[in-house]
Formats: structure tokens, C-alpha cells, sequence
């Protein structure tokens, strides 16, 4: 007779889990496979939590999310590539670590969080990211991948080209680039017509003053394109990016900021050998298309891009159907 047990909000995951109870029979659990498993411990310590869906034998395709979101935000690419054959792969970016997550596995060892991604105070910068990813790639031996990066996971997936699949090219074999911050977003020294960096000052400011207030202004306005339609707004959609933000550590949104504004990928992009999509809005008010798209693709040497007309900067959100025909046909037409 199976024994009842209650959760409550003010339960910790690890009293939840462990909770006693009476199994079928008392047979034991059937093991753990890789897929149920997703914490990877990183080489300094902290840790990593990763979505693997999809058919495991598949072949491999790897998102990257935006600022200040989580793997959370990929869900809908996802399960539409995962129900054609493919396995999928998300991780969260280091500092991010929802609140509460209470059907999750106890933490294994002491570098395990008991949510999802650690939130360090140092390592927030694209080559910590790029090297954090190559760690799970190693631990998931992925190879051949498709890498998909949304806005700073964009950046991510440039970095990670530049920095490592350059140097072992078994590693991927396509890339997509999502409203990328690509080649460089902020006005520095190589990139003057870049967004001023007061601009990204001021958005360090009001999340010190009051993120929670900025973490709705943004979803409200820009990100989605609420401002320029105000007719499309979707409180879902507005909710759904606020509690990713808000889940994330303080420091490593903060941080993430100057990671994603002023890193320069235009040496990254130039090292890519493979087959690379660049898709992006023409009215994304965040990530403008003439300084990033459009100077990006003239870097890679397989790139070819896409404009959406009328395309906000939450692409993956506000026009699902169109990204994953668009991600399915470009994998399909490039060897996959």
C-alpha cells in the first residue's frame, strides 16, 4: 500500500524526494540513464543543469539561450526537432538557479546545487560560457552537433566556434544564430556605430535600483515588440520571461550585461568552417540588424541570412512555427 506524502511550498526538494514511501513489490528503482541525470559538475567547481530529450541516438542539436533567461525558453524548438529524430540539449548558462524546483534529483555531491545552475560571483564572460559548454559536450561525447544561440547565446555559440570547435572541427557541423549579438553589439573602440554603452550602463542601474520593475519593462516593450504591437501583447509570454529573469543570480545578470555588449566575436566568426544560418528581425529593436546580422554574415564564409519582416527580438517565442521549419530545413539541407 502506497504510502501519502504531501508537498507544500515551504518543503525543501530534498525532503520531497526522499520522502518515505512503499514501492510496488519494495523493487528497487529501475538506474538512472544520462537523461534523467542532467547536473554536470564543472571543472571549477560549480555546476551545470542540462535538458537531453529527445532520441538519444540522434543527432545532437544544442541551444544556447539569451539574457537573462534560461534553457526554459528553447522548450518550444525542442520538442519540435525532438519529435523529428533529433537529440536535444539545453543547458543553463552559469547563474542561473530557479527558486524552487521541486521534482528534481538531491543534489549528489557538495558542488550540486539543489536547483538548477550554480550562481558563481566569478566566470561570467563568454569564455568561461564557451568553456562551461565544452565541458558538457565532453560529458555528453557530442559530436557533429547542430548549435542553435538566441541573442547572448548567439555570442556563446560564436565563442564556442572560435574558441574550440576551430580547433577540433568533429565537434559541429552547423550553427544557427538567432537575433545574435554578433559580431559586436556595443559601441567600443572596433565597433563606433554600435548601441552607446551608456545605454547598457543604464540598464545596470535600474536593475540595481529595482530589477523586478525592469525584468517587466523589458518583456513589456522591446524584447517581444509589445510596444510597437501593442495588440500582440501576451501576458503569458510577458510572465514567462519574468519568472526566467528573476530566477537567475543578481551578479551574474549584472555581469552578463558587459558579456554580452562588448565582446568583439568578429575573429570567432571569421574561424568558422561550417554551414551557418543567421536569422534575425527586422524590427528588433534590441539587437538592431544592420550592425549585427547583416555585418555577421559577411564574415562567415557558409553563411546565408535571414530576415523575418516585422520580427521582433524574440524570434523563438512570437513566430515558433517559422524558427523550427526554418531550423528543421536548414539541418536537413546541410547533411542531417
Amino acid at each position: 500500500m502506497f504510502k501519502k506524502w504531501h508537498l507544500t511550498l515551504s518543503q525543501s526538494v530534498s525532503e520531497s524526494i526522499n520522502s518515505e514511501r512503499t514501492h510496488p513489490l519494495d523493487s528497487p528503482q529501475p538506474p538512472l540513464t544520462q537523461q534523467q541525470m542532467p547536473f554536470l559538475s564543472l571543472a571549477d567547481g560549480n555546476s551545470m543543469y542540462y535538458k537531453d530529450w529527445g532520441n538519444i541516438t540522434g543527432p545532437p542539436v544544442v541551444f544556447s539561450h539569451g539574457w537573462p533567461l534560461n534553457s526554459d525558453n528553447w522548450e518550444n524548438q525542442m520538442w519540435y526537432l525532438g519529435n523529428n529524430g533529433y537529440r536535444v540539449i539545453a543547458h543553463d548558462r552559469r547563474g542561473r538557479k530557479p527558486l524552487s524546483l521541486l521534482l528534481t534529483l538531491p543534489p549528489t555531491n557538495q558542488n550540486q546545487t539543489d536547483g538548477r545552475s550554480s550562481q558563481p560571483w566569478s566566470g561570467n564572460n563568454m569564455d568561461t560560457y564557451a568553456d562551461d559548454l565544452l565541458q558538457l559536450f565532453v560529458h555528453l561525447d557530442l559530436t557533429n552537433a547542430t548549435m542553435v544561440g538566441h541573442s547572448t547565446g548567439g555570442g556563446e555559440v560564436a565563442r564556442f566556434l572560435g574558441r574550440h570547435a576551430s580547433q577540433d572541427p568533429s565537434l559541429v557541423s552547423r550553427a544557427v544564430l538567432v537575433g545574435a549579438v554578433t559580431p559586436i553589439l556595443g559601441a567600443i573602440s572596433t565597433n563606433p556605430e554600435g548601441i552607446p554603452l551608456e545605454n547598457f550602463e543604464a540598464d545596470r542601474k535600474a536593475l540595481r535600483a529595482n530589477r523586478a520593475q525592469l525584468f517587466l519593462d523589458i518583456p513589456s516593450g522591446p524584447f517581444f515588440g509589445y510596444n510597437l504591437h501593442p495588440n500582440n501583447t501576451s501576458p503569458g509570454l510577458i510572465q514567462s520571461w519574468y519568472d526566467q529573469a528573476m530566477q537567475a543570480g543578481f551578479v551574474n545578470v549584472l555581469d552578463c550585461i558587459t558579456a554580452f555588449s562588448e565582446t568583439d566575436f568578429t575573429e570567432d566568426l571569421k574561424k568558422v568552417e561550417v554551414p551557418v544560418l543567421v536569422i534575425h528581425g527586422d524590427e528588433d529593436q534590441l539587437v538592431p540588424v544592420e550592425n549585427t546580422a547583416k555585418r555577421a554574415v559577411k564574415l562567415l564564409k557558409k553563411g546565408q541570412l535571414k530576415v523575418y519582416e516585422g520580427g521582433d527580438h524574440a524570434l523563438p517565442n512570437t513566430h515558433v512555427e517559422r524558427v523550427n521549419a526554418d531550423l528543421l530545413e536548414f539541418i536537413r539541407e546541410t547533411g542531417v
